[in-house]
């Protein structure tokens, strides 16, 4: 979101996920979907190993590299924000802290990630419902976004940032570093996903209007790809679908009940989530996937409260 409100709508092809439409990719197939094509909807593999271990021994191949896609504002801090610089790998990224005092009793931190591909103003003015409930909020922009540094690899590098403002937001001082919690939207909710696979440092996540499935999502958004398609693992390692059983952290889902799109994928997620044992809850909110974004945030905040008693 940028600038305003309505330039954010103007962004929402990119911020709104989703999308079972067609399997046709500019030079064919995705992988692993050619014996699947006249078959819908396609699901993605269910994996037996870990998503950290399969993580760990993978690097993405970018054959494009560059900054990220949208086009965005100048990274202006909001007035109730502080700026702060954050290592994201090699790279020292922007981020925007809510202002708070220092009290004896450490305030609980939330991480949010931002819809879309850059962050704005007006993806901070939603943050209100966490300060105004006593959270310290942080919103980090990730590689290549807002013209800075570092190539945009779509669901993947950037989950490095996320954990690495995770680490940081954790260690401000006044800050709880047993009570960091997760949220995002969009983009956001997808990385919130993945980053909730990668670490047990965060007490509870609420991903919102996030899709898991990296072979839907890159069907519907074929421009966004930068890595290389022949090889299915680059999908797989994007999908939280295919790692139901890697959550590390209890997990509240939410969509707007207009976002049809995602009702399978989530669906899928939430099942497999569940049969894997952890816990995950999904709740469907009225609105589409900007109008339903205030009720689910304040739902986010009722979900950490619920987690945190």
């Amino acid at each position: 979101m940028t600038l305003s409100d309505g330039n954010a709508l103007r962004l929402s092809r990119r911020t709104v996920l989703g999308g079972l439409a067609g399997l046709m990719l500019p030079g064919g197939l995705l992988p692993g979907v050619a014996s699947a094509a006249a078959e819908e909807p396609f699901e993605p593999p269910l994996m037996t190993t870990g998503y950290v271990h399969d993580r760990q021994r993978f690097q993405t191949r970018l054959l494009q590299k560059g900054p990220a896609p949208d086009k965005y504002e100048p990274l202006i801090t909001p007035e109730n924000a502080e700026r702060l610089i954050y290592e994201g790998s090699e790279l020292q990224l922007v981020a925007w802290v809510s202002r708070y005092k220092r009290t004896k009793t450490r305030a609980p931190g939330v991480l949010f990630l931002h819809g879309g591909n850059a962050i704005g103003q007006g993806h901070w003015k939603q943050m209100t419902p966490y300060i105004e409930a006593g959270y310290v909020v942080m919103m980090p922009s990730l590689r290549g976004e807002n013209g800075q540094r570092g190539n945009f690899s779509g669901f993947y590098d950037e989950i490095t940032d996320v954990l690495e403002a995770g680490k940081r937001l954790a260690h401000l001082p006044g800050v709880d570093p047993d009570r960091i919690f997760l949220a995002g939207h969009s983009i956001g909710g997808t990385m919130a996903l993945l980053a909730a696979m990668s670490t047990r440092r965060f007490k509870a996540a609420t991903p919102i209007s996030a899709n898991p499935d990296a072979y839907a999502f890159f069907k519907r958004y074929p421009e966004d790809i930068r890595f290389d398609t022949s090889d299915e693992r680059e999908f797989q390692l994007r999908s939280p679908v295919c790692y139901p059983h890697s959550f590390k952290c209890p997990l509240k889902l939410m969509h707007g009940v207009e976002e049809t799109r995602l009702v399978t994928r989530l669906g899928l997620l939430s099942a497999r989530t569940r049969a894997a044992g952890k816990h995950m809850e999904i709740e469907v909110v009225p609105g589409g996937h900007e109008t339903a974004l205030p009720g689910e945030i304040q739902r986010s905040v009722q979900f950490f409260k619920s987690v945190a008693a």
